[in-house]
């Protein structure tokens, strides 16, 4: 992989690094690194930080025994000439080449809310959202082994049955051990062969320090996510659309993606074509900068959904959006492996919440306002991907329409003056 160009800069959003041999030589030679939370510098302490931009740091890299794998190129499916550090909650790469934009902001134009969105926009309610995240941050634990995700899992099983979502509980191992997903299908109306868009989130919880025992209330990782899923589900169900919609909640995920790496595994090649795009939340519940920000992660095959999201975040929300084709460790990265266009929407400047993984992650780390924020952005964008069936019907007698799909006058009966 080649190194950036002496004097040249890389983007992260609204900072720019600057790089060249004479700064290399004062702090050591920068790497890239993507983390979970504050994972690589609770590691690592006395790694030089030089540039601090959320889930990306640029680091002066000392001569550290890492565990090393090769890179994968998630476009072509091939390796890099060049193993690189790794490890579950980060990764460290080579800096990229002079002139890279590592995280964008992207300047979208707001449009105009159709009826059918501002609908579904309304329905949004703060308190089912709070309720479903009281009853998750509730519990002891969501450890993908424990009694706490078993009954986390029954929980968001009833929600969906109960907005009329048909429920599956699949089995996945995690470890030596067995844990599940929970899965809710909604079918679509749409006449012809119909595609199917995915919501997900990771319902588990950890506490990396106590252990598999230990409390792990997981409020914001992934509480947020996983109590937006039903309630994005709860308005999505209201309408016809053209498309499948399916939601699911993955076991395992903390542990390594188990759920979603086995769950797409499992999928045959005609259900993998089927797939329109994967949404995935992963922490969208703490408030880490000034104005709330969403980071847009996925691939370069993720661009129409990414851009699809940005202008559903201008034209429905305050959020500021920062976007990166750099994806690791959430649920969107096996859909991404596989071929399929996935997103991640996670909270900006993540690596600022230093309560995940912990006892801390309770419920007053939460904003529940930004986390609404990011579900009108979801929702937004959704109504594009599923597509709305009318299922009203049709008057007798003349139309005058304003837009496919769109009644604006009408009249019945015979003879018009």
């Amino acid at each position: 992989m080649t190194g950036p160009q002496v004097g040249s800069a890389i983007r992260f959003g609204d900072q720019v690094f600057q790089w060249d041999e004479a700064a290399a030589a004062r702090t050591g030679r920068p790497v890239l690194v993507t983390q979970v939370g504050r994972s690589f510098q609770q590691q690592h302490p006395d790694v030089p930080v030089l540039l601090d931009h959320g889930r990306h740091l640029v680091v002066a890299l000392p001569d550290l025994e890492l565990p090393h794998v090769q890179l994968t190129d998630l476009e072509q499916g091939t390796a890099e000439a060049e193993a690189v550090p790794v490890h579950p909650d980060w990764r460290v790469d080579p800096m990229p080449e002079g002139g890279t934009v590592v995280v964008h902001r992207p300047e979208a134009a707001a449009r105009a809310i159709d009826p059918v969105t501002a609908e579904l926009l309304d329905a949004l309610s703060r308190e089912s959202f709070e309720g479903t995240l009281g009853f998750l941050a509730g519990l002891p634990t969501r450890h993908s082994l424990s009694a706490g995700f078993r009954e986390a899992a029954d929980h968001m099983a009833a929600l969906l049955t109960d907005r009329g979502y048909a429920v599956s509980r699949p089995a996945i191992t995690v470890g030596s051990g067995s844990s599940s997903n929970v899965i809710g299908d909604l079918a679509g109306s749409g006449e012809g062969p119909r595609g199917v868009v995915l919501i997900t989130a990771h319902l588990d919880s950890i506490n990396l320090p106590g252990g598999p025992s230990a409390p792990a209330p997981g409020a914001d990782d992934n509480g947020s996510g996983s109590a937006g899923v039903p309630e994005m589900a709860r308005v999505l169900s209201g309408r016809p659309w053209r498309h499948d919609l399916r939601v699911i909640l993955f076991g395992g995920e903390e542990e390594g993606l188990h759920g979603s790496r086995q769950y797409v595994r499992g999928l045959p090649g005609a259900e993998r074509a089927r797939i329109r795009a994967v949404l995935n939340l992963d922490m969208v519940g703490s408030l880490n900068t000034a104005a709330p920000t969403v980071l847009l992660e996925g691939a370069p095959r993720s661009a129409a959904l990414i851009n699809d999201l940005a202008t559903a975040a201008a034209t429905a929300t305050g959020l500021t959006v920062e976007t990166s084709l750099n994806p690791f460790a959430s649920d969107h990265v096996p859909f991404l492996d596989a071929g399929i266009p996935a997103v991640l929407t996670i909270e900006g400047a993540d690596s600022a919440n230093g309560n995940i993984h912990s006892a801390n992650d309770t419920l007053d780390t939460v904003d529940p306002a930004l986390a609404m924020e990011i579900l009108r952005m979801d929702v937004a964008a959704l109504v594009g991907w599923l597509e709305p069936v009318d299922a009203a019907p049709r008057p007798a007698g003349s139309v005058v329409s304003w837009g496919p799909g769109r009644l604006d006058v009408f009249g019945i009966g015979a003879g018009s003056g």
